[in-house]
């Protein structure tokens, strides 16, 4: 044992050597995926984007149509930047991407609404900026239902009906909304959660698969396999240690920016969490080495980690169902460290749900830090074999 773990030493302290000589690595495992932290938490600060640019179309222009262009303009999200005096201009206007939407309300809406005539006023989004034309809608949606009742209240004290009955025939049942988990609806806290620990998993990927084929690149394979006494266990583990206690550093240092800087909600135990992440990073490195298995050439390997690393920030299911997704994508998702660590962020972070509930992600992790076992014999091979080819 103790010879074992001599020589995985000294090929540790080999690998440390060559991080020396190319600063560039040290650039990937720790500056890139701080950069990659730095960027998005700064990106999504606010939480929610708020004041984009709305235009209006008041072809009416009374006291009433004035009022309900003021409530437009007090909703969060929305900046009416413009008045425009034509749908057409408007339309333009948006078309040339100077606003996300726009609110019309057409001539004889105010004389319309008190003859009880039903007018109709309406609203317009570009669905092309998603985020900001979903927003902009909530916003125009809730200043037309107010509109409406602000209408319907002047008719009905026009008529003769008492303050107190007025809002029992215009509301009679109060719906009250409370958000679980993330109850200030903060972007940030969801998808800065999932986005940047889904490419630091991918950094993990690539960086493992490239360390592990810059042997057969530099022509020094063979002399590596003699140092693990031709043990291709062995071999791996001394290239791969000291990057991991430095990718485990990151995670950590992630989720300690998240949940005690950023003040992220966090419903379990800060160490717990943690390890969820340090359980993602071996089997992100479990996958490397599976896909190097696979393919035995730096470039292939590399190409799959790549794109596999890709696809599994579609599949991990935190911006579309998996449920929803082709069932040859859910069964991808079992192999997806990320998607296992969003489980596991969901239930633990947010939900603050006991650890029992987790236990399918935990071993389906588990299980993916087992893939590289089948690979290691064809890997020995490749150190005895198989040359370098670009």
């Amino acid at each position: 044992m103790r010879y074992i773990i001599s020589r995985i030493w000294q090929i540790g302290i080999r690998e440390i050597g060559i991080f020396s000589q190319r600063p560039m690595y040290l650039f990937v495992i720790i500056i890139a995926p701080l950069l990659c932290l730095i960027y998005f938490t700064q990106l999504m600060q606010k939480g929610i984007p708020t004041k984009m640019p709305c235009g209006v179309v008041d072809q009416d222009n009374t006291s009433t149509t004035r009022s309900i262009v003021r409530i437009l303009g007090a909703m969060e999200n929305t900046d009416i930047k413009a008045h425009y005096s034509s749908f057409t201009e408007a339309r333009k206007a948006m078309q040339r991407g100077e606003i996300y939407a726009f609110f019309y309300i057409p001539r004889n809406t105010t004389d319309r609404a008190l003859a009880s005539r039903r007018p109709q006023i309406s609203f317009y989004t570009s669905d092309t900026w998603y985020v900001a034309g979903s927003l902009l809608m909530k916003d125009l949606q809730t200043t037309s239902e107010l509109a409406g009742l602000a209408i319907t209240r002047a008719t009905l004290s026009g008529k003769g009906v008492p303050p107190s009955l007025i809002m029992g025939i215009l509301q009679p049942i109060t719906i009250e909304t409370h958000p679980l988990a993330n109850p200030t609806l903060n972007y940030s806290v969801y998808l800065n959660n999932i986005v940047v620990p889904g490419l630091f998993f991918l950094i993990i990927m690539l960086f493992t698969a490239y360390s592990i084929g810059y042997e057969w690149k530099t022509g020094k394979q063979k002399e590596l396999f003699v140092m693990a006494g031709e043990s291709s266990t062995i071999a791996l583990a001394g290239k791969l240690w000291p990057q991991t206690i430095l990718f485990c550093f990151i995670m950590a240092f992630i989720d300690v920016y998240f949940y005690k800087y950023l003040a992220f909600p966090l419903n379990v135990s800060l160490p717990r969490i943690i390890c969820a992440g340090l359980l993602c990073v071996f089997a992100s490195q479990a996958m490397a080495i599976f896909f190097f298995g696979i393919f035995l050439t730096m470039r292939m390997g590399m190409s799959a980690c790549s794109l596999f690393g890709v696809l599994q920030i579609s599949v991990c299911g935190f911006t579309f169902p998996l449920t929803a997704m082709k069932p040859v994508f859910q069964y991808l998702a079992w192999i997806s460290p990320l998607r296992h660590y969003y489980i596991l962020y969901v239930n633990q972070a947010l939900n603050g749900f006991k650890l029992v509930y987790a236990w399918p992600s935990i071993v389906a992790l588990l299980i993916i830090c087992l893939l590289p076992l089948p690979m290691l014999p064809r890997i020995a091979n490749a150190f005895k074999n198989i040359e370098y080819k670009p």
